[in-house]
């Protein structure tokens, strides 16, 4: 005769193992941790069960309970490599967790097929994504009003670089944490060479659009977010390796565009620029190098841009009523409440929409150019646009907070 408190033990075991495999994998594809937290709470509530979890960008604990309160525990603490971008994936989780809590799929199978999602192909291939390194790189040079000469030339060492990101995959750990050094070095001197050769382009904007995937904008951001929301740890965590990566960052591409104008000094100064009728336009091409490089599915795609298209648009409004700060705060809340409504709408997780729009807003770039006014001598114009980074993380992680209050999202990925 079958034992009922073996079976149900063999049950709570196997529940756990999904979960903590399922909070493992998603880690990697690029939740915030309030949301990835307050998913697995839902889903293990929807087995039956209780837990108690906290994700930082280096770990993640599990506590799980058969009922609520009891002091018997199963703990589980698991050390990350890190977090990464693959919002592709991190739909298909959300499609499997849902026909999980439908109950349409067994625990058994879920778990098999969380594995068969951890090995599916990207749906990019790699002259797919390097264009949309290329795009993100002429986008964001044609936004901050570059010559054509710059934005062509920010385009092919985009290329460049997204080549010497994915050669790491097979290098020691040790170079791969100075691949944003590398990657900035080498971009600098090949603007400051082609500067030598081709007087009159802006070197500093071809670095900085040529890096500008690598920025850590979003990272930074995220980090003073997730403390407002009292995740210190892991704000923490993010804030600090997004300002150590910025760090790095500036120190190659400083040292490229130096070095290379001691031995070959750059002629004469940047000359030209496109008209201002192109800026959204480029906004637009950059939100679509994005959408490539984060792996957004292809049925996605369209409305990840109408959302960017929504941010833009909440942008101008706020620039034009009152400034800057105005323009991120309604262009982050209205894209938002774009997300959260889509989301109800699709069963999909907001990420999938609101990702590339928000590292569209995000002020790493303005971190990057404080850092260079300092290295230039104007030491109180970059301590200005320094600072005006945290100011811009704040008022985005205000416009997220007002937009969540407009229209309360589903507790998704």
């Amino acid at each position: 005769m079958p034992d009922p408190d073996a079976e149900e033990e063999a049950r709570f075991e196997s529940a756990c193992s999904f979960v903590i495999k399922l909070g493992t994998l998603a880690h990697g594809y690029g939740p915030q941790a309030k949301r990835l937290e307050s998913y697995l709470s839902r889903v293990t509530k929807a087995l039956g069960y209780f837990g108690i979890f906290h994700s930082t960008p280096t770990s993640l604990s599990f506590t799980f309970m058969k009922n609520e309160g009891e002091p018997s525990q199963k703990q589980h603490l698991v050390s990350m490599p890190g977090t990464g971008f693959n919002l592709a994936k991190l739909a298909r989780v959300g499609e499997l967790v849902n026909a999980v809590e439908e109950g349409t799929v067994s625990i058994a199978r879920a778990t098999e097929t969380l594995d068969e999602i951890n090995e599916m192909p990207p749906p990019y291939r790699n002259w797919m994504v390097a264009l949309g390194y290329a795009l993100c790189g002429a986008g964001f040079a044609g936004f901050l009003q570059g010559s054509w000469a710059d934005i062509l030339l920010a385009a092919v060492f985009s290329v460049v670089v997204f080549c010497m990101v994915t050669l790491p995959v097979r290098s020691p750990e040790r170079l791969t944490r100075w691949i944003p050094f590398i990657c900035a070095l080498v971009a600098g001197v090949l603007s400051a060479l082609t500067g030598f050769l081709l007087p009159g382009i802006n070197v500093y904007l071809i670095t900085l659009s040529s890096i500008i995937y690598l920025i850590p904008g979003f990272s930074i951001s995220v980090g003073v977010i997730e403390m407002t929301t009292k995740h210190y740890i892991s704000g923490l965590v993010n804030l600090v390796n997004g300002l150590i990566c910025l760090a790095l960052l500036f120190a190659g591409a400083w040292m490229g565009v130096t070095l290379t104008g001691v031995l070959l000094p750059i002629q004469g100064s940047a000359t030209g620029s496109i008209g201002p009728g192109w800026i959204w336009i480029f906004a637009m091409i950059m939100a679509a190098g994005l959408c490539i490089a984060f792996q957004t599915p292809p049925c996605d795609l369209f409305w990840a841009l109408v959302c960017c298209a929504i941010a833009c648009a909440g942008i101008v409004l706020g620039v034009h009523i009152q400034g800057s700060n105005l323009g991120n705060f309604l262009g982050t809340a209205m894209a938002m409440v774009f997300a959260n409504v889509w989301s109800d709408r699709t069963n999909r997780p907001t990420s999938n929409v609101i990702l590339p729009a928000f590292v569209f807003m995000v002020s790493g770039s303005i971190g990057f150019r404080g850092l260079v006014a300092i290295s230039a001598g104007s030491t109180t114009l970059g301590f200005v646009e320094f600072t005006h980074m945290f100011v811009v993380a704040i008022t985005l992680a205000i416009g997220l907070v007002v937009g969540n209050l407009i229209y309360k999202p589903k507790i998704l990925l």
